[in-house]
């Protein structure tokens, strides 16, 4: 599904923009997930996922609709044996166990988000989740992990990072597959 995103020059704009009432949609998904309020059919997971979607021009993207992600196919095998295997060679130690990090979208449901962006004419720009532990390296938590830069590998999308390590001041950046060096700024409209 992600080679839909080939032809979308995402690589080549220079900045994004977010509305401030998607960007506050997602700080809502975020610290309601972290309260562990959730919806009839969601996994029952601490952390919120989605994709964001919209049009791209000349030098910018512009976010119009935020899809949150609700099932974790993390436990599904063959994507349970693929993701142990990535998080025991790339992920860094953590509060968190490797067998509880990691989520995997439900294919079915990744693609009823493409569908929908395919019938209103946008283009997946890219996919978010949240860090919440703060590291002695990285305490904001705000950039990349190795795993992270791993997953999105050739996605040909933006890997959003949501720190809610502060969840009354959380932060958004956003990075071309998952490479710290390929940051793109963000503009709240």
């Amino acid at each position: 599904m992600m080679e839909k995103n080939q032809g979308s020059n995402l690589a080549n704009i220079e900045e994004i923009h977010i509305p401030k009432q998607l960007w506050q949609q997602i700080k809502d998904h975020c610290r309601r997930k972290l309260e562990g309020k959730y919806l009839p059919g969601e996994t029952k997971v601490k952390r919120a996922y989605g994709l964001l979607a919209g049009t791209v021009h000349d030098k910018f993207a512009s976010c119009q609709k935020v899809f949150f992600f609700k099932k974790n196919a993390r436990m599904v095998e063959p994507l349970k044996s693929y993701m142990d295997s990535v998080m025991e060679r790339y992920a860094v130690a953590s509060k968190t166990p490797l067998s509880q990090r990691g989520w995997i979208t439900d294919p079915e449901e990744l693609r009823q988000c493409y569908e929908m962006c395919d019938k209103e004419g946008l283009t997946a720009i890219g996919t978010y989740h949240m860090h919440i532990v703060p590291w002695d390296h990285d305490p904001l938590r705000d950039t990349p992990t190795k795993l992270d830069r791993v997953l999105a590998k050739n996605s040909s999308l933006y890997c959003f990072i949501v720190s809610m390590v502060d969840p009354e001041k959380p932060i958004i950046r956003a990075f071309y597959e998952g490479i710290k060096e390929k940051e793109v700024p963000i503009v709240f409209t």
